[in-house]
């Protein structure tokens, strides 16, 4: 039976009272389906209580007519196109950017809107495995969009993993982050996922290690499947950290109107760890297309040891069979045929023959 979660609502077919079209206000689901945590925040602390998008806006806008330096941090998972439009029009986010937001599958970028800035994030989890031959998969990616305006944050969150209870957790027991505003959200958040980033790679270069030293053993069976898994993964971790290199380095260095002198300088903290783990992304992809070539030309050395051997076993047995032929053609005058020792001495002759090529292959290493 589907989850709630996945009946959307081109799916569900309710009818309206006059046994018409479907009516669209009985296919809505609440926003609370898809809100995760909703907070304002006050002078740098979290207020008690529990609040909708709407009212905890209005409570924000409230303070600040009293001077009181105030946020709203709502976070989203995976709404459908009604739940993010109703946020979108409390907090007036831009049509684009939530269509982005609800569809998902973007490149991660930064756009402006007015006085709006749209952040798309990948985020990067590790599939635990016993070994890359037992792996289907090795790398997950999801997302995170965040709309940061002047008095608000709307995280939205796409996939199973990148949840943002640390990142919440940890702004709640620092008053000195949150004074800083919403854009201290969202260094926070991006710091989280690119140490994260950092996390995985480590994880990873385990796994190009043990198919290195795979590769460059000996007496091993290299599955070059394996290497093309791991680069597979290695390619979708580029696409996922590498774009975001610029969004970052616009972000610590534009906007100077709406980022703060110091949440700048956080961020370009976050650009150096995201440059960090875009250099060990890309140095893997080089060791893995070396590894690939390497395993190529092993395999190909293994056959050419395997022909050899066939080779050698073909042309032992050639000579016996060519003994066998001719003397099994029968003919009345044939040397030795009519002899006592005939027999004896052709296969003696065989079993020198093929003595003397066995020897000689075995100190060519043919076998």
């Amino acid at each position: 039976m589907p989850s709630f979660r996945a009946l959307q609502p081109s799916m569900l077919k309710p009818t309206n009272r006059r046994g018409g079209e479907p009516d669209p206000d009985s296919i809505r689901v609440p926003v609370a389906r898809a809100m995760v945590d909703c907070g304002v925040y006050a002078d740098g602390k979290r207020l008690p209580g529990k609040y909708t998008h709407a009212a905890a806006l209005a409570k924000v806008r409230d303070m600040e007519m009293d001077g009181c330096r105030s946020f709203v941090w709502v976070g989203l998972h995976e709404p459908d196109e009604h739940q993010m439009q109703s946020v979108a029009d409390v907090f007036g986010l831009h049509e684009l950017a939530v269509e982005d937001a609800v569809h998902a599958h973007q490149r991660p970028k930064l756009e402006r809107y007015d006085n709006t800035l749209f952040l798309v994030l990948k985020t990067i989890m590790y599939v635990e495995h016993d070994s890359v031959a037992m792996a289907r998969e090795i790398v997950e990616t999801g997302e995170i969009m965040i709309f940061v305006g002047p008095d608000f944050v709307v995280t939205v969150r796409h996939g199973d993993h990148g949840g943002l209870a640390a990142v919440r957790k940890q702004m709640d027991t620092t008053p000195a982050s949150c004074a800083l505003g919403p854009y201290a959200v969202l260094h926070a958040i991006a710091d989280h996922v690119v140490d994260h980033y950092l996390e995985v790679t480590d994880l990873l270069e385990n796994d190009i290690d043990a198919m290195e030293e795979n590769v460059f053993s000996p007496n091993s069976t290299t599955n070059v499947e394996h290497i093309y898994l791991l680069k597979r993964e290695v390619v979708e971790m580029r696409r996922a950290v590498s774009p975001l290199n610029l969004a970052l380095q616009r972000l610590g260095s534009d906007h100077n109107d709406l980022i703060s002198k110091e949440v700048r300088r956080y961020i370009r903290d976050v650009v150096d760890h995201n440059t960090q783990a875009s250099d060990r992304i890309a140095s893997y992809d080089e060791v893995l297309s070396s590894l690939v070539q390497a395993a190529v030309a092993k395999v190909s050395m293994e056959q050419n040891v395997d022909m050899r051997k066939i080779s050698a076993w073909v042309a032992i047995a050639a000579v016996p069979t060519a003994l066998a032929g001719i003397y099994g053609m029968n003919f009345d005058h044939m040397p030795e045929l009519h002899q006592v020792w005939g027999y004896p001495a052709v296969l003696l002759i065989m079993l020198t023959t093929c003595i003397v090529l066995y020897t000689n292959f075995r100190r060519n290493h043919w076998l």
